[in-house]
């Protein structure tokens, strides 16, 4: 297959790249991103700005879209930039490889998604979820982890204290709680994308701990 890939620098979108690249299953990754990606036989890295995608690539046009976009409210400054890079850039892909003939889309999204919520990154991520369902993909995933468990580039002291204080309350904590390391969450991501069954789905944090 052929896998279209955003978010490939991230915690996450790492993890989803390396599994790509070594399975059998997925002939070439396209992963669009702003800095350079270390060269593989299996991947096609084109340098893209976000804001001004171009609309006509051909590399629109594969078996499948995940998305592993995402940020926090701390990095990206405002609520206006954050809703920016976790909604508008992941339902521009969408309407863009839909626009294009790809059947398949995963969404990472996050365990508390919800549109109607009184959270503001809750409310986001359930709205990208809701207007994701009227592009029209034969199969549409989400993928709703809870704390992400890894080594990121940036440094989130918030986020480590909760890892930290997840890991050793484990064995106390309902399973939908628990800490989702990141190669978990990649590994259901990577296997939505190629199992794409017909449909909306879910995948829930307690299927990846």
């Amino acid at each position: 297959m052929k896998l279209l890939l955003v978010g490939a620098t991230g915690l996450v979108g790492r993890h989803v790249l390396t599994l790509a690249l070594a399975d059998p299953r997925v002939e070439e990754v396209v992963a669009p991103t702003r800095r350079e990606l270390t060269t593989h036989p299996k991947l096609f890295s084109p340098q893209v700005d976000f804001d001004r995608l171009p609309q006509h690539a051909d590399w629109w046009q594969a078996d499948a879209v995940i998305c592993a976009l995402g940020t926090t409210m701390r990095t990206a400054g405002s609520k206006e930039a954050f809703r920016r890079v976790d909604c508008d850039y992941p339902l521009t892909v969408a309407r863009l490889a839909r626009a294009h003939g790809t059947p398949t889309y995963v969404l990472n999204s996050a365990i508390g998604a919800d549109a109607s919520s009184r959270l503001f990154y809750n409310r986001v991520k359930g709205e990208l979820e809701q207007a994701l369902t009227g592009q029209g993909f034969d199969s549409l995933t989400f993928v709703r982890p809870g704390v992400i468990g890894g080594d990121r580039d940036e440094f989130r002291l918030g986020e480590r204290m909760m890892v930290i204080g997840l890991t050793l309350t484990a064995p106390l904590l309902p399973k939908r709680w628990r800490l989702n390391p990141a190669p978990q969450i990649a590994g259901a991501l990577l296997e939505a994308a190629i199992r794409a069954k017909a449909g909306v789905h879910v995948v829930s944090s307690d299927q990846m701990i």
